[in-house]
């Protein structure tokens, strides 16, 4: 949602954790238990507090950087300031597709959930044997995404103004449901039963984090990121909001993945052979009405439509954000970065939106699940630069303004990367393998752009990205040798495999870091329309506060 300078000035602690809950509650909580358990049994649980110590620790690093630079959308631009201009767009341009896909696949989620309606013509949206959108589906979920973001389009100032109140609903339908199941029969004998409390392993937990919605569900902390550094106080507000909303969000999910593992009806579990055969095209609206509760299945189909749409409100702006990025940056053609004099959107970066979400749609998009690994690994990639613009910038800019500092962030700062390339290799082959080819497409593009520009010097202006090429080649590779529980051709066990992506990860960190600040010494990093807004003078407390914070 596109909030002004004046709107933003003095945002509260409580709007800022609203707006964070209010992202993190899409479609993921319609769709992410039923799927993670379907992955990795009741070990789901251990899935979902992985997840939020590691989205935690991605928050808690582009914390800083976004308080610095408080710009809407501007986890599109930080590559660009820590790197130059050729890391910033490969940057950018994963944050853009990770971003851009929300749109469609929130979609295809109350789409998928029209299939719990009593209509014969909703019963054939979804194909029963494949789980997967039939023609009819696919356009009813192109119908529903046109219709949201003609919505964005004409009056995105009157939904914003509807957030909290969304966020109370949304907030509310998913306590209901789990009161509900839990009351209408717990069963923990499924907790042990059909293969025990990790029915298919470990790797099938860490699996999930990546490949079933987890990091999905909790990346509404970037609403925080991008609008904290407006708040009152964001030193103070920018932490506590991202701690709040994401302990709240991770009490919520455990409730739901506890109340649907435990309402399964055992026969149910029995009759599919374990975990991994309960394939429910709707899940809490096809449980609700297995066990009779009419009235929860009613509350689930109205919570399917309003949880996506309210989280695509923040979705549609956030993509327009990305793309205007872009374009200031001259990456992207500039005429995408005009605004509309009467309504104040982006409209033509609205349009390439829309176009790349057709595109998703006709393609990938067959299902919540499908779609959801994919956008999981894109956001994966996007959040690599946090901790290393962290790192970059503590040695190059130690002057500037910094509400939020990241504690221990010499510590905490590559072992999120580490962290973040572990998760990417947990996405499995051959996923890992085609949004690396997807990032790297922006690298001829890249190159193109800077010599019709002029520049004739390419290999000095690639010097500072050539480290994430490197990065994702090399985790591709592990990923395609790896172990076959997570997707490889078994030549690297699992374990091995991920042990050594996380053993070389602060080694691709420290090159990424001395790559930066390289890069700024031979001036090919900055952003003066960013530098001159945010940069002042540092006074003696400010010095005094830096040398304290070493």
């Amino acid at each position: 949602m596109d909030m002004s300078a004046g709107e933003r000035k003095g945002l509260s602690l409580f709007a800022l954790i609203m707006i964070g809950i209010g992202s993190i509650f899409g479609s993921g909580w319609l769709f992410g238990a039923g799927s993670a358990a379907q992955v990795a049994g009741p070990a789901a649980l251990v899935a979902w507090v992985i997840g939020v110590v590691f989205i935690g620790l991605i928050a808690m690093s582009y914390a800083e950087v976004g308080s610095a630079y408080p710009i809407p959308g501007g986890m599109a631009r930080y590559g660009h300031l820590s790197h130059g201009p050729v890391l910033g767009f490969l940057t950018g341009w994963a944050v853009w597709i990770a971003t851009a896909s929300l749109v469609p696949i929130e979609s295809i989620a109350a789409t998928q959930y029209m299939t719990s309606w009593s209509f014969d013509w909703a019963k054939g949206l979804v194909d029963p044997a494949t789980h997967q959108l039939t023609l009819s589906g696919t356009l009813m979920a192109l119908a529903l995404t046109l219709a949201l973001w003609l919505t964005c389009f004409w009056s995105v100032q009157l939904l914003a103004r509807a957030n909290t109140v969304l966020t109370l609903v949304k907030f509310a339908i998913p306590v209901l449901a789990v009161v509900a199941l839990v009351g209408s029969g717990f069963h923990p004998s499924n907790f042990t039963a059909h293969g025990g409390f990790a029915p298919y392993g470990w790797p099938a937990v860490l699996t999930a984090v990546t490949t079933c919605g987890v990091v999905f569900a909790f990346n509404g902390f970037q609403a925080v990121v991008n609008l904290g550094g407006a708040a009152k106080n964001p030193g103070r507000a920018i932490p506590i909001a991202l701690v709040g909303a994401l302990a709240l969000g991770l009490v919520i999910y455990l409730a739901l993945q506890a109340a649907y593992l435990g309402s399964v009806p055992p026969e149910l579990l029995a009759r599919s052979g374990g975990w991994q055969g309960v394939n429910l095209n709707s899940p809490f609206a096809d449980l609700a009405g297995l066990l009779m509760l009419h009235w929860v299945v009613t509350m689930l189909q109205f919570g399917a439509f309003i949880s996506p749409a309210g989280s695509n409100i923040a979705n549609v702006a956030s993509a327009a954000y990305m793309v205007t990025n872009l374009a200031e940056t001259g990456f992207f053609p500039r005429k995408l970065a005009a605004v509309h004099p009467r309504y104040g959107t982006a409209r033509p970066a609205m349009w390439l939106n829309l176009g790349f979400s057709v595109v998703l749609l006709l393609t990938v998009g067959r299902s919540w699940q499908a779609l959801a690994g994919v956008v999981s690994a894109a956001m994966v990639i996007s959040y690599l630069i946090g901790p290393i613009a962290v790192g970059v910038l503590r040695k190059t800019r130690p002057e500037l303004p910094r509400p939020f500092r990241l504690p221990a962030a010499g510590v905490l700062c590559p072992v999120t990367f580490a962290f973040a390339a572990c998760a990417l290799y947990w996405s499995k082959w051959p996923e890992t393998g085609k949004i690396t080819m997807l990032t790297l497409v922006a690298v001829p593009i890249a190159a193109v752009v800077l010599w019709r520009r002029g520049e004739r010097r390419l290999l000095r202006q690639f010097a500072p990205a050539w480290w994430m090429v490197a990065f994702l080649l090399w985790t591709a590779l592990v990923s395609a040798l790896g172990g076959e529980e997570f997707g490889g051709h078994g030549l690297l066990p699992g374990e091995l495999g991920t042990a050594l992506i996380a053993i070389t990860a602060p080694a691709f960190y420290f090159w990424a870091v001395r790559s930066g600040v390289r890069a700024h010494q031979h001036g090919l990093t900055g952003d003066p329309s960013l530098d001159s807004a945010t940069a002042t003078p540092p006074t003696a407390s400010d010095d005094d506060h830096r040398m304290a914070s070493v």
